[in-house]
């Protein structure tokens, strides 16, 4: 039976750290936000060791920790604590009460993976972590259509991607395809004749190796019933035409569980760098909010200090934008990390008219960005 390690902190991005710092050891991260709710998990799990915040609101890691001491089933658990700079004398003063070892924030994972293995026996864990596809890879696509335009069309739409796009212009033609070359993902007209797209769907579903295959069909925007029949025989989704590349591109990475984040993230120049591209959504949005927070927790454990958001292609503010920059800003205080923004002309003016972002020092360039972080660049002769 695998370790159990309780986190106990109130921020969200510092247990994902924790968490992620674990993910490949045969335990298991249990979680705690303040002090009540990682005394009440303590009392219910036992686990092997418990990483503590010393700040935390409700109920602080002296507290809590105190209670843990005056308590006979818990005060055997090692505590390893959790500080800031400043409060480093604090954690010294109350290692009396039985703190075990204690951490400076921010903090490498391999530093707590040192920490936490001087208490407990971490041993991996026997399966091997499947390797993450990237947006970038090489994927295959068959699309199967009886109008070469069309197969056109989808490969020049794609041509911004390493994607690679194969025709077929018939059922028996794409069952010789994937006889060879089994792709990643179909798109079959649900127009072929003699219901070429449903046939080959069925075909498809009955083989060994194609049985998981995904499979969209393709069809005009106004052709509903196409579009309702193909969902109810179980096509993995309906693109319709004309194809918007864009949606077409967000459909594939969902089902292929692609890691989309390098089209918002780099390191460079010493720096994490996000850039939000010119056709920000709400989707958009969501996308980069899910990356955010690993991103950051390994820029962290590269060593990296500094966080450059690039604003510079959008042409407003709106909420989307504000909400994502704000939960941005307030990872980067809880890691120590120096950031700077970049934004358009118009995106500056609008950003102090809300109280919100009123503050916000958005430079012009990059280079601008990261002077602004006592970082200077050599200019390209």
């Amino acid at each position: 039976m695998g370790r159990k390690i309780l986190t106990v902190d109130d921020s969200k991005t510092i247990r994902m750290i924790v968490a992620k710092a674990f993910k490949t050891f045969d335990c298991e991260v249990l979680e705690g936000s303040n002090g009540v709710e990682g005394l009440a998990v303590a009392t219910r799990e036992k686990p092997d060791v418990i990483v503590l915040d010393f700040t935390m609101p409700i109920m602080d890691g002296y507290e809590m920790l105190a209670k843990l001491k005056s308590d006979p089933d818990l005060k055997s658990i090692p505590v390893i604590m959790l500080t800031a700079e400043a409060g480093r004398e604090q954690v010294l003063k109350i290692a009396k009460l039985g703190v075990r070892d204690y951490l400076i924030k921010p903090f490498k994972e391999e530093v707590i993976i040192e920490r936490v293995s001087r208490v407990i026996d971490l041993k991996p864990r026997g399966e091997a972590v499947a390797k993450i596809r990237n947006f970038d890879d090489e994927i295959q696509l068959l699309i199967v259509d009886d109008k070469p335009a069309i197969i056109d069309q989808v490969r020049n739409g794609l041509a911004d991607t390493k994607w690679k796009v194969d025709g077929a212009n018939a059922p028996g033609q794409a069952m010789d395809f994937c006889g060879h070359t089994l792709p990643d993902v179909i798109l079959a007209s649900l127009t072929l004749p003699d219901n070429g797209g449903y046939s080959l769907f069925q075909t498809l579903r009955g083989g060994v190796k194609t049985k998981s295959l995904p499979i969209f069909g393709l069809t005009v925007k106004t052709d509903t019933d196409q579009q309702s029949k193909a969902q109810q025989s179980g096509f993995t989704g309906v693109i319709t035409k004309p194809i918007e590349f864009e949606d077409l591109k967000t459909k594939i990475c969902r089902t292929l569980n692609l890691d989309t984040s390098l089209r918002y993230f780099l390191q460079k120049d010493g720096a994490l760098v996000m850039t939000l591209p010119a056709d920000f959504s709400q989707g958009v949005a969501n996308e980069v909010a899910m990356y955010l927070a690993n991103k950051i927790t390994l820029a962290v454990d590269a060593g990296i200090d500094k966080m450059v958001m690039d604003l510079s292609q959008l042409k407003k503010a709106d909420i989307t934008l504000i909400k994502l920059g704000l939960s941005t800003i307030q990872m980067c205080h809880e890691l120590s990390i120096k950031y700077s923004m970049i934004g358009s002309e118009a995106v500056c003016q609008e950003c102090k008219n809300y109280e919100e972002t009123k503050d916000w020092r958005l430079v012009m360039s990059y280079q601008e960005a990261m002077s602004q972080l006592g970082v200077k660049l050599q200019v390209a002769a």
